[in-house]
């Protein structure tokens, strides 16, 4: 597709309780986070889904944040968004954020749904199992986070690689596949340990030096909405044990 360096690009993402700042919404943040990265001039818009403006109206009537305004067109499915935005942000000028390794687009994508099973349980006796789910998919990233890339295999050296030290999913960069998982991520954490007292174990070193080096990102960093936020949105979800 033919670049132009005037696009006039706008993001409109969920807002948070007080109608302007940023909502949780860990789709509004992938997509933040992947223009944010492709370098691209771009505006945010929040918006206040408790007063349907008019905006949402006009532009997207019937849709849900985020959504996306491109050059006056209108994109609101998210997967279709990042497909978008990965085919018109191209090489030379922008770069490529797809993964090179499929599996690191899969990496965690059990997590978010072990961790709603075991928020969502009011049942003590439940409980522990559901923890125990949790943990063993958090496992299985941490696993990923540390076994070696590919790329991070010399074969024509004697020594093996047995721990990776990529910062990264995928290596040495962000790419969409972070997008993806790390606003889940960070709403499991925020929520697990408000609600329940629970944290990522430590013993997970891979999985917390991913969180580390994702944090030290402004791309990530500066796109979370505020932990109040987060819990504000998990309030009514997130069921007592009784």
């Amino acid at each position: 597709m033919e670049e132009t360096s005037d696009q006039k690009v706008e993001l409109f993402v969920k807002a948070g309780s007080d109608g302007q700042c940023i909502g949780n919404c860990p789709f509004s943040q992938r997509l933040f986070m992947v223009l944010w990265l492709k370098g691209v001039n771009f505006n945010v818009t929040t918006v206040d889904m408790t007063r349907k403006p008019d905006i949402l109206k006009d532009l997207a009537p019937g849709a849900q944040p985020p959504f996306l305004l491109y050059d006056g067109e209108v994109k609101t499915d998210t997967n279709k968004i990042e497909e978008f935005l990965e085919e018109v942000l191209c090489p030379p000028t922008y770069p490529r954020l797809a993964a090179r390794n499929p599996e690191s687009n899969t990496a965690g994508m059990d997590v978010f749904s072990k961790f709603s099973a075991f928020i969502k349980n009011s049942n003590p006796q439940l409980n522990d199992n559901l923890e125990k789910g949790l943990v063993k998919a958090l496992g299985k990233l941490d696993t990923y986070l540390g076994s070696p890339l590919p790329d991070e295999i010399d074969q024509n050296s004697a020594d093996d690689v047995i721990n990776s030290s990529r910062p990264f999913l995928d290596g040495a960069e962000l790419t969409l596949a972070d997008c993806n998982l790390l606003p889940k991520l960070h709403i499991v954490m925020v929520v697990s340990l408000h609600y329940r007292g629970f944290s990522i174990p430590r013993s997970m070193t891979h999985l917390w030096r991913y969180l580390k080096m994702a944090d030290a990102r402004e791309e990530f960093s500066s796109t979370c909405p505020t932990d109040p936020e987060i819990h504000l949105a998990y309030a009514a979800v997130a069921k007592a044990l009784k």
